[in-house]
C-alpha cells in the first residue's frame, strides 16, 4: 500500500519538469526566444496554414545533427502547419547544394533522399562538401530511380534556378544569421541555444499563431 503514495509523489515531483519542457506562448520573450523579422512575409502564400520554414545547408554539420530531431518533431505537427525546407543559398558551395536539393525536388525525390544526403556528406564521406559535380550528384540520385540525364537537365533548368533565387531572397529578407534557422509565418526567427530549445520555442510560436496572438 505504501508504494502508491510514493509513486504519486514521484509523479508530482516530475510534473513541473514536464510542464517547463514546452513553454507556453505567453512565456515567450522577444529578443530572448525569437526575433521579429523587419520585412515579414511567408516563403509561400499561407492559404490558411501556419508556415514553418527551416533554412538549412547540406554541408552544415549543425543541420546534420539537427535533422533527426527535426524529422521527429515535424512528424507530430498538426494538419494546419506546413513545414517547408528551404536550402540556404549563401553563395559558393551553398548555392551548388541548394540547386542539388531543388533538382531532386523537381524530380520528386527530395523528401526520400534528404536525410541520405546529410549521411553521405557527414558520415560516409561519399559526396564532396565542395566542388561537387553534376555527374556525382546524378550518380547519387540514381539510387532513387532518377535518370542521370534528367537530373543533370534539372540542375540546369530555369525552374530550379528560379527556386534557388527565391530561397536566396527569402534568406536575405529575413536576415538568416546561419543554419539551421526556423522561421514561423515569415514573421518570427526562432532563437535558442540547442535543437531542443529551438523546437520548443517553435512549438510555442505555432500555438501563438494559431490563437491569433502573433501579430
Amino acid at each position: 500500500m505504501r508504494l502508491i503514495p510514493r509513486l504519486l509523489l514521484s509523479l508530482l515531483a516530475l510534473l513541473p519538469l514536464a510542464l517547463s519542457a514546452a513553454p507556453a506562448a505567453t512565456d515567450l520573450q522577444e529578443g530572448r526566444d525569437y526575433e521579429r523579422i523587419a520585412q515579414p512575409g511567408p516563403f509561400q502564400p499561407l492559404d490558411g496554414k501556419i508556415e514553418v520554414v527551416e533554412v538549412f545547408g547540406y554541408t552544415c554539420s549543425h543541420c546534420a545533427h539537427f535533422e533527426p530531431q527535426l524529422v521527429a518533431w515535424v512528424a507530430k505537427l498538426p494538419k494546419d502547419v506546413r513545414f517547408t525546407p528551404v536550402p540556404a543559398a549563401f553563395g559558393g558551395p551553398w548555392d551548388a547544394w541548394a540547386t542539388a536539393y531543388y533538382a531532386a525536388d523537381q524530380l520528386g525525390v527530395a523528401k526520400r533522399s534528404h536525410g541520405a544526403v546529410f549521411k553521405a556528406l557527414h558520415e560516409d564521406r561519399s559526396l564532396p562538401m565542395q566542388n561537387v559535380s553534376a555527374d556525382e550528384l546524378a550518380t547519387f540520385y540514381k539510387q532513387y530511380g532518377v535518370n542521370e540525364a534528367a537530373y543533370v537537365a534539372a540542375l540546369k533548368s530555369e525552374a530550379v534556378q528560379a527556386k534557388v533565387s527565391a530561397a536566396r531572397d527569402f534568406a536575405r529578407r529575413t536576415r538568416i544569421p546561419g543554419t539551421p534557422s526556423l522561421v514561423i509565418n515569415g514573421q518570427f526567427l526562432v532563437k535558442g541555444n540547442s535543437a531542443e530549445e529551438q523546437l520548443r520555442i517553435a512549438s510555442a510560436l505555432i500555438a501563438q499563431a494559431r490563437s491569433g496572438k502573433a501579430r
